[in-house]
C-alpha cells in the first residue's frame, strides 16, 4: 500500500545542470501533489509481418516533466521553494547581507559579545555598512537574538552600540545576522515630496535596488514618522547619495523633517527575471511502500509559473518542471532530508495587503476578485544520441519569457476597461504579508490584450475578467520582480 500522505518529495540545486551534487544535502518540499511524470517512451516497430503480429515495443526515450502545486509560504533562502523560484526566474536572488550557519554550529557566525557590542562571522563581515538594521536570531542566549543598527563592521566582525550581548564563543547551527533594513540618526532621515532625504547616511551604500519596495517606519513611536500617511510601503525609482525617489506612496504622503526620529526602513531580496538555467534534482520518496520506492528526476528546470491569488481561498502556487534524466529505485539520495520550512500559509484577502495598478491601491467600485500571475519560459528539451549510458534530452533550451497576469474585477467604473481598448501600458503589483514577513510580486508594464464586462444572469454582479502581457521595463529591465522580506515592522 502506498498513501498519497506519506509521499515525500525533496530537492537540492545543481551546480551543473543534470548532475546531482556528490552526497547531496535534500530538502524537504511543502506540496499539495505533484504530477512529476518520469517515464519510458516506447514506439512499435514497422516491420511486416505475415502473422499480423508485433514485435516487442522498443524503448527509445525517458521522459521526465510535471507540475508540482503547492501553497503560498514565505520563500526561506535555499529551500526548495526559494530555489524553484531562482529556477523559474532563471536568474538567482540579489540578497542583502546574510550570515547564516545553516545546520552547521560555529561555521559562518562563530562568535557573539565575547567583545562588547561585536558578532564576528567568517568572512563578507564589510558588506554591512554603517546604518544597515540587522536582525540576529537563533542564538542560544536570548541576549544575542535582536534588531540592531550596524556602527562599523571589518570582514570579520559586525559592530553596534549598546547591545548588551552575552559572550557565546560557538554559536549554534540555527544561529544567523542578516540585513533587514536601515536606521537612521535622530532626525537624519525626512520624507520629501517625492521620497526620502537624509543628511548623512548615503542611500547608494545600502545595497537598494531600483523597483525595489521598502517599508518605513518602525512599531515604536521614535522609529517612524509623526504624520501617519508618512509611514508604509513605497517603490524605489531612484537612488542618490542622499535622496531616495519613490513611487507607489502611501495614501496621503506629504512632508515630515522626521525631527528627533530614528527612523527604521526595511527592506529585502530581490528576484527578477533573467537568462540563467538553473537546474534542480528532485527526488520522490513513496515511504508508505514496506521498502519504499525513490524516483530521481535530474536537471529539472522551471518552465512555467502560476502564482493565484482569490478572495477568501488559500494564495497558490504550481511550477511545472522540465527535466534531463532520471533513475528510480530503493535507495535514497539523502536518509536524512532536512525538514521543511514552517513558514505560516498566505491566504488573498486575509494576508493580501495591497493590489496596486498604474501606481494606485485597486478599490471601489473595481474591486478585484483574483488575480493570477504566470511565467512561462518556453523551454524546450535538447536531445542527441548520447554516449554517457544516460538515457533523456542533453539540455535544456529556452525561448522568450512570457509573463501574464489575469484579473477578475468587478465592473463598476469604465476606468480599467478603457485602458483595454486605448492599448496604453500599466503596472500592477500586490504585497502579500503574514507574521512580520512579505512578499511583493511586480509587474512594472504591463499592456492589457482582452477581456469583456458581462452581466451573466439576473442576481448577480457585473464583472470584468482581464488579461495582460508583460513587456520590457526600461527603469528595471525586467519583466516581472519579486521582493521578499525576510522581516519588518508593522
Amino acid at each position: 500500500m502506498s498513501d498519497a500522505n506519506r509521499m515525500r518529495l525533496t530537492s537540492v540545486r545543481e551546480a551543473t545542470l543534470g548532475t546531482t551534487p556528490n552526497t547531496p544535502r535534500m530538502r524537504t518540499a511543502r506540496v499539495t501533489g505533484e504530477q512529476i511524470r518520469f517515464a519510458p517512451v516506447f514506439v512499435n516497430s514497422n516491420e511486416l509481418r505475415d502473422d499480423r503480429m508485433n514485435s516487442d515495443p522498443i524503448k527509445v526515450n525517458e521522459q521526465n516533466n510535471g507540475a508540482v502545486p503547492g501553497e503560498l509560504s514565505y520563500p526561506v533562502d535555499n529551500w526548495p521553494f526559494s530555489d524553484w523560484l531562482e529556477s523559474l526566474f532563471c536568474s538567482e536572488w540579489d540578497n542583502t547581507p546574510t550570515f547564516d550557519n545553516d545546520g552547521t554550529a560555529d561555521s559562518v557566525v562563530t562568535d557573539a559579545g565575547t567583545t562588547t557590542d561585536t558578532y564576528v562571522v567568517a568572512s563578507g563581515g564589510s558588506a554591512v555598512v554603517a546604518g544597515h538594521l540587522v536582525r540576529a536570531t537563533g542564538f542560544s542566549n536570548s541576549a544575542n537574538n535582536q534588531i540592531f543598527r550596524a556602527a562599523s563592521s571589518t570582514t570579520t566582525t559586525i559592530v553596534g552600540s549598546s547591545l548588551s550581548l552575552s559572550a557565546e564563543t560557538a554559536p549554534p547551527a540555527a544561529a544567523k545576522l542578516k540585513v533587514i533594513g536601515f536606521q537612521g540618526t535622530s532626525g537624519d532621515i525626512a520624507a520629501a515630496a517625492d521620497g526620502l532625504t537624509s543628511s548623512s547616511l548615503d542611500f547608494t551604500s545600502l545595497g537598494l535596488n531600483i523597483g525595489g519596495w521598502i517599508k518605513i517606519g518602525g512599531s515604536a513611536a521614535g522609529d517612524k514618522f509623526a504624520t501617519a500617511a508618512c509611514n508604509g510601503w513605497a517603490r524605489i525609482t531612484a537612488i542618490a547619495q542622499n535622496a531616495l525617489t519613490l513611487d507607489n506612496l502611501p495614501t496621503g504622503w506629504t512632508t515630515d523633517a522626521g525631527t528627533g526620529k530614528t527612523l527604521k526602513v526595511w527592506f529585502g531580496d530581490q528576484l527578477k527575471n533573467g537568462v540563467l538555467t538553473l537546474g534542480q534534482t528532485i527526488e520522490r520518496g513513496f515511504m508508505g511502500q514496506q521498502t519504499p520506492t525513490y524516483q530521481v528526476s535530474r536537471g529539472m528546470v522551471a518552465g512555467q509559473g502560476e502564482f493565484g491569488f482569490v478572495s477568501e481561498q488559500i494564495a497558490t502556487t504550481s511550477i511545472t518542471f522540465t527535466g534531463m534524466t532520471g533513475a528510480q529505485g530503493a535507495v535514497t539520495l539523502d536518509a536524512s532530508p532536512d525538514a521543511a520550512t514552517m513558514n505560516p500559509v498566505m491566504a488573498a484577502a486575509v494576508n493580501v495587503g495591497r493590489i496596486a495598478e498604474n501606481g494606485t491601491a485597486v478599490g471601489g467600485p473595481n474591486y478585484i476578485r483574483s488575480a493570477r500571475f504566470t511565467i512561462q519560459n518556453n523551454l524546450r528539451p535538447i536531445g542527441g544520441i548520447r554516449s554517457d549510458g544516460l538515457v533523456g534530452p542533453e539540455d535544456i533550451g529556452k525561448g522568450s519569457v512570457d509573463v501574464g497576469v489575469a484579473l477578475e474585477t468587478y465592473f463598476g467604473s469604465n476606468s480599467l476597461l478603457s485602458k483595454l481598448f486605448s492599448g496604453v501600458a500599466t503596472n500592477i503589483n500586490v504585497r502579500i504579508a503574514k507574521d512580520s514577513q512579505a512578499m511583493i510580486w511586480g509587474v512594472p508594464r504591463l499592456t492589457y490584450t482582452d477581456g469583456a464586462a458581462n452581466a451573466t444572469a439576473k442576481n448577480t454582479d457585473a464583472m470584468l475578467p482581464l488579461t495582460g502581457q508583460a513587456s520590457k521595463d526600461t527603469l528595471t529591465s525586467a519583466h516581472i520582480i519579486l521582493d521578499r522580506l525576510e522581516y519588518f515592522e508593522a
